[in-house]
């Protein structure tokens, strides 16, 4: 070969290795569309145990004996019977221990809790419970803490005796202290040798740290991890359970303030869904209810967005023609008045509504400045706008300020998806509610997703998304790494996606019945996935606006040629910070070129966070909670070039301080 033919071959192969390095144009200087403080934010739904045995902090199971068997939950002994005629007129039963009439013979009630009850050494529990003597005077009963499996000589670790006096019925309460922790306990009540009936209803057990302190409070550990994340919106309380299996069984968000031991048991939409993770005792106690789901909002410092029922039923189960499973138009009154009554409770003035002074009430007079409704879940097909549509009128001509969710189907795109939208359109709802619970493929296609939706609006809510990978439906490293190259086009498309939820929240390791979800737990312990990292990598760096960011004049969305590669910047304004983000699903590593155009030469402090994992595979658990968590480090950069190596299957981010 000769002198000029190797060197004309040397440029060739140096040309070749140019091209392969992608140069990326970031725009510091041109802001472009807001970054709404809502884009990111959670979804709950009771499913999952999510609620009662998750986030809500009761460890008693079926406290007011409101279960159609009356002691699920519980296993009686002695001489007790369930009595009907209590002084909760929504929850009238309760329970009446009788002397057994032997002094070595007891009689009293063992509590289950949800796959068992977890104490923590050191930890206090407030014992409440409504009781009375029916024949006067005082009776005796002794409130234990027991570790059924223990090998040493008591089961019980820690009790307490309550007097109870009079024919009234009142409410009792003591503190007792675990000196033990046990992940499997119950609870036990034991009638006094030597003492009279006595009758108890609303029997409760709460961790006395909850959190924010509150007495009918969030469990403290899952409560701050929604706190940490962030979120700008919190979705309740639920998709399919809003609708319920059938119209009986929907979720009533009357029937879940006021008092919480007069909130009636409503039929759990899960509890006999799937009979490949069969849980029948599944019950909603409510005593997570609409003002617990605000006072939560609030305190993580979420916007509310409640979602009511448009009249119909799950549609999966009881189809989408018109039957007596679903409310006709001219039936739809009762509906809408909750709807508008609910936005009195969230923001009226108690001196003029009942519904706002039932909120002041509860503790709250302030409004919960309430701006979002979303009417509906997954409904589809023509009985949904029409059910719609007399909703969206009664809440406009009312409170025109408040805006509306309307709902595209349970599907990302076919039929029923390109008939619903036209139909949101037509009404003027606010935002369009999408689903979308997808294979990788789907995700590694859809970086242009919104890239040419209508500016004009309604503004797109992505309301529930997960990547569920095809044979490895679970949380697994690489669908997080998914989900973060899809919110890349969501955060750059700002202007037309105003709010995003990853679905579901919650799981219970012995309670799940679906999966991947954001946080899982057990009665004592919890882990943050690795899609909850991403996340919050995403919610903690929105920005405000969001930068132009393109490579060969054209956004960064993993389309052919793009090598994998999405990413996305914004700039946020209150400490005048470039951020950009860049995930690399490509199995190579890339080395990309970034010109910060309009950034001043010099050095600037910035930092890098990488978030990679060992094995695609992987994933955080109970026994490694952050197996697979992001890294930051110190970075200096000599502006306008910024060089960044970005790893196989890894997601990157760089934030300047200008």
């Amino acid at each position: 070969m000769s002198k000029l033919t190797t060197t004309l071959a040397m440029l060739a192969l140096s040309a070749s290795a140019m091209a392969q390095t992608p140069t990326f144009e970031l725009n510091t200087k041109k802001l472009g569309a807001p970054v709404q403080k809502t884009m990111y934010g959670i979804f709950f739904e009771d499913i999952n145990y999510a609620a009662d045995g998750g986030l809500y902090g009761e460890l008693v199971k079926n406290r007011s004996f409101e279960f159609p068997n009356a002691f699920t939950g519980w296993v009686p002994f002695g001489k007790f019977e369930v009595r009907n005629d209590g002084p909760f007129d929504k929850n009238p039963h309760y329970v009446r221990l009788g002397n057994s009439g032997h002094n070595d013979k007891y009689s009293g009630l063992e509590n289950e809790g949800f796959f068992g009850i977890g104490y923590e050494q050191g930890a206090e529990y407030r014992f409440s419970v409504w009781a009375r003597v029916p024949n006067g005077g005082e009776a005796k009963f002794r409130v234990m803490l027991c570790n059924p499996s223990t090998q040493g000589e008591r089961q019980q670790f820690s009790e307490a005796t309550v007097s109870v006096s009079g024919q009234d019925w009142k409410k009792y309460e003591v503190v007792l202290k675990s000196n033990q922790t046990v992940d499997k306990g119950t609870l036990r009540i034991m009638l006094s040798r030597g003492s009279q009936s006595v009758d108890l209803e609303h029997v409760s057990l709460f961790p006395k740290d909850t959190y924010k302190g509150h007495e009918n409070g969030m469990r403290k550990d899952l409560a701050q991890a929604l706190e940490d994340l962030h979120p700008g919106v919190f979705r309740f309380p639920g998709g399919c359970i809003v609708e319920g299996t059938d119209l009986g069984t929907r979720y009533q968000w009357k029937n879940s303030v006021g008092p919480v031991e007069n909130r009636p048991l409503n039929e759990n939409r899960w509890h006999y869904t799937f009979d490949y993770r069969f849980f029948p005792d599944y019950y909603q106690s409510y005593g997570l209810g609409f003002f617990e789901y605000f006072q939560l909002s609030e305190e993580i410092g979420a916007e509310p967005l409640p979602v009511v029922s448009v009249g119909l039923s799950c549609e999966f189960q009881n189809g989408s023609e018109r039957s007596d499973r679903h409310v006709d138009v001219d039936a739809l009154q009762p509906y809408i008045d909750d709807v508008l009554d609910l936005i009195e409770f969230a923001n009226g003035d108690p001196a003029k509504n009942k519904w706002a002074k039932l909120r002041a009430d509860m503790g709250h007079p302030a409004p919960f400045n309430l701006k979002y409704v979303a009417i509906g879940n997954e409904q589809w097909g023509k009985i949904y706008p029409e059910n719609l549509k007399p909703f969206v009128d009664q809440v406009r001509k009312k409170y025109p300020e408040i805006r509306i969710i309307g709902s595209s189907g349970p599907n990302s795109e076919g039929k029923d998806f390109e008939e619903l939208w036209p139909e949101m359109r037509k009404m003027k709802v606010d935002l369009v509610d999408e689903h979308f619970y997808r294979p990788e493929s789907w995700f590694l296609a859809s970086g242009p997703r919104y890239d040419n939706y209508d500016r004009k609006g309604p503004k797109v809510f992505a309301g529930e998304y997960a990547c569920h990978g095809r044979g490895k439906k679970w949380n697994h490293f690489e669908a997080a790494l998914l989900e973060a190259a899809f919110m890349t086009g969501v955060e750059r498309n700002a202007d037309v996606v105003e709010m995003a939820t990853y679905a579901p929240l919650f799981a219970h390791i012995d309670g799940w019945q679906w999966r991947p979800d954001l946080i899982w737990f057990d009665n004592l312990r919890s882990f943050r996935s690795c899609s909850y990292y991403v996340q919050q990598l995403f919610a903690h760096n929105k920005g405000s606006n969001v930068l132009p960011l393109t490579w060969n004049g054209k956004p960064v969305e993993g389309i052919e040629g793009q090598l994998g590669l999405f990413a996305s910047s914004v700039y946020e304004k209150s400490d005048n910070s470039i951020i950009l983000k860049v995930v690399n699903t490509s199995e190579k590593e890339q080395r990309i070129n970034v010109n910060l155009n309009g950034l001043k030469k010099g050095a600037y402090a910035a930092t890098l966070t990488t978030y990679t994992a060992d094995n695609m595979d992987g994933e955080n658990t109970l026994d490694e909670p952050t197996k697979y968590v992001p890294t930051t480090s110190p970075l200096t950069v000599n502006a306008p070039a910024l060089p960044l190596t970005v790893g196989a299957k890894s997601f990157v981010m760089v934030k300047i301080q200008k």
